[in-house]
C-alpha cells in the first residue's frame, strides 16, 4: 500500500447535467467511472471513492475489487477519513473530469513537498469557478480543516476562501487549471483526441460535443 491516496468524491449534480436524450444517472455515472479510471490508472497511489451522500450502490459498482470506500460529508470528513486508512497525502477529485491528465494530479502531489495543500481550479468561459481537485498533506492543518467546513469543490470561489484562511501567502499553490462536465453544454469541452473517458464516450455516441 501506499501513503498517497487519490479520492474521486460521488456527489450527485444539483440539478440535470445530461445532454438530451441520456439518462441523467446513467450519465452521472459514465463521467463517475471514467474520472475513477484516471485514479486508478496512477502509479504509486491508491484510488478511493467518497460517497457523500452515503447510500449510492451504483457509484459503488463503478469501482475495482478492493477500492476503499469512504462514507463522508463534506471535504474535511473524506480527508480525515482517508488519514485514517493510512493516507499521508490526498487528493479530493471531483466526479465529472473524465478526460483530466493524469500529469495534473502528478503536478498536484508534487506540489506537496513544499506546500500543505495545492490545487487544480476548474475552468470555465468565465473564468475559474470552483475546484477540480484539491490535494493536502495528512493530517490537515487546523486552519484549512477549519476552511472546509464552509467550501467544496464546487464553490465558486473556493480556492479565495482557502487561501484567505492560511496563516501565510503560499499555503495552496495551484497547478494548471481543467474543465469540468457539470452541464449539458460541458460536452463539448470534452476531446475527442484524448485517450481514455470511455464510458462517457460510448454513452456520447451519436450526441455531438460541438453545438
Amino acid at each position: 500500500m501506499t501513503g498517497r491516496y487519490v479520492a474521486v468524491l460521488a456527489v450527485p449534480p444539483a440539478g440535470p447535467a445530461a445532454p438530451p436524450g441520456i439518462d441523467p444517472e446513467e450519465f452521472r455515472l459514465a463521467l463517475l467511472e471514467d474520472t475513477y479510471e484516471v485514479a486508478a490508472g496512477l502509479r504509486l497511489v491508491t484510488p478511493a471513492l467518497v460517497l457523500d451522500p452515503p447510500e449510492q450502490p451504483g457509484a459503488e459498482a463503478i469501482t475495482w475489487p478492493g477500492t476503499p470506500v469512504v462514507r463522508a460529508a463534506g471535504p474535511s470528513a473524506a480527508f480525515a477519513a482517508l488519514h485514517a486508512l493510512g493516507a499521508e497525502e490526498a487528493v479530493l477529485l471531483a466526479p465529472d473530469v473524465p478526460d483530466l491528465p493524469p500529469l495534473l494530479i502528478g503536478k498536484l502531489f508534487r506540489a506537496l513537498g513544499g506546500a500543505p495543500a495545492s490545487a487544480c481550479q476548474a475552468e470555465t468561459e468565465r473564468g475559474p469557478e470552483g475546484l477540480v481537485a484539491l490535494a493536502a498533506r495528512l493530517p490537515l492543518p487546523g486552519w484549512l480543516d477549519a476552511a472546509l467546513a464552509d467550501v467544496t469543490l464546487d464553490t465558486s470561489d473556493g480556492l479565495r476562501r482557502l487561501r484567505a484562511a492560511a496563516p501565510r501567502p503560499g499555503q495552496i499553490p495551484q497547478g494548471p487549471a481543467w474543465h469540468r462536465v457539470r452541464t449539458a453544454a460541458d460536452v463539448r469541452l470534452l476531446d475527442p483526441g484524448l485517450e481514455g473517458w470511455e464510458c462517457t464516450r460510448a454513452l456520447l455516441e451519436g450526441h455531438p460535443l460541438s453545438s
